[in-house]
């Protein structure tokens, strides 16, 4: 298990960081008028899909500054998610896992497809993630399926969402950095946008069948952060100071990053203007976590890509053999333990691939702002 789990964060690559790109126009906040929500996505909104769907748990470091009610053992983070932050903001409960099997939570105003490791291309025996987006779209559709099947043969049923809550949901997505992370692997920049028009059709098969299979109509898109600012990232492919910014990130990994956005704005232009009756909301997730890396002093942090939990100090205190809450052998020979930093409310980064519970709520305060989003509806 400890391999298998040494195994799984080297690859659950994730969020980043590099120059900003422009704002965006305004949009309408989350509401607590949606019904219900449903989230697709990866370890940036996983609330515990992987660890039910493999059967592991994860060490007891990750969860430690925030008590969930049911125990949650599948953040990939020290506390909550962005996910966490935003139902909080609309009065909903905590997304409940697909694949979650004994909880006292119910599903009624909601359910989390996004599994950690996940990415929208379909996966592959190097998978981590077998619930890849297209799997979790087919989820989705299943649960709705079965569920109004329920309902139907049983209408005092009270712990389930009904039609009303599937047609007037909130579609929620965050999805991709691990397709660039293995698109840009060894690669230029050049090579990897060969590789993304693909990426982004294959999001767009998956946006067609929510919408004609599960009738869904409004759609909340994040694009992806620069993943060019992890240390996971910094330690591989930072070695030369010649690939990195200002702001010590992997210039490489954050054009890749950009491209993709670019590539995923244009889907959302589009798709509006083929689905007349739905929304889409873009939310520039990639800029707010550059003007949280760049400007991490002046927002209360003191690092923005060192880690809190892992091993060997500065610059990175990152060592891709160990990982947070494990213990391994350095590269000296020497017994080790990853532990946490004293205070995660002072760091942007919480393992090496992803963020800390403070860094979160940053991000999840700027987007409930308005000021990062733009949403196109007819």
């Amino acid at each position: 298990m400890e391999t298998f789990f040494h195994t799984l964060l080297t690859l659950l690559s994730f969020v980043a960081i590099s120059h900003t790109q422009p704002l965006l126009a305004a949009s309408f906040p989350i509401s607590p008028n949606f019904a219900a929500v449903f989230n697709f996505g990866d370890s940036n909104s996983d609330t515990g899909e992987l660890t039910s769907g493999l059967g592991f748990r994860l060490q007891p470091t990750y969860g430690q500054s925030f008590v969930f009610k049911p125990p949650s053992t599948g953040r990939f983070c020290d506390g909550r998610l962005i996910v966490d932050f935003l139902m909080e903001a609309i009065g909903r409960p905590y997304l409940r896992p697909y694949l979650d099997s004994v909880s006292t939570q119910s599903y009624l105003r909601g359910c989390n497809f996004a599994a950690g490791g996940s990415t929208i291309q379909k996966a592959n025996a190097a998978s981590i993630s077998p619930f890849g987006f297209g799997v979790q779209v087919s989820q989705f559709i299943t649960f709705k399926f079965k569920v109004l099947q329920l309902i139907q043969q049983d209408k005092t049923l009270e712990n389930l969402p009904s039609e009303d809550h599937f047609k007037n949901g909130l579609y929620m997505f965050d999805i991709g950095q691990n397709d660039i992370a293995g698109a840009i692997y060894n690669k230029t920049v050049d090579q990897a946008a060969v590789v993304i028009p693909t990426i982004i059709k294959t999001f767009q098969d998956g946006i067609n069948r929510l919408y004609w299979e599960g009738g869904a109509r409004n759609f909340w898109i994040h694009n992806t952060g620069p993943i060019g600012c992890l240390a996971q990232m910094v330690s591989i492919f930072g070695r030369e100071k010649s690939k990195l910014d200002e702001f010590g990130c992997v210039i490489g990994h954050n054009e890749a990053a950009k491209l993709f956005n670019s590539q995923l704005q244009s889907l959302v232009k589009n798709s509006s203007q083929q689905y007349l009756d739905a929304n889409f909301t873009y939310v520039d997730i990639f800029s707010i976590k550059s003007d949280l890396i760049q400007n991490h002093s002046k927002y209360g942090f003191d690092q923005s890509i060192m880690v809190c939990c892992g091993t060997g100090g500065p610059p990175l205190n990152y060592d891709d053999k160990i990982n947070c809450g494990s213990t391994g052998t350095s590269t000296n020979g020497t017994r080790i333990t990853a532990n946490a930093c004293n205070d995660s409310s002072k760091y942007v980064n919480w393992d090496g691939i992803h963020y800390t519970e403070a860094a979160n709520r940053f991000v999840s305060q700027e987007i409930l702002s308005g000021k990062y989003s733009q949403t196109v509806s007819s």
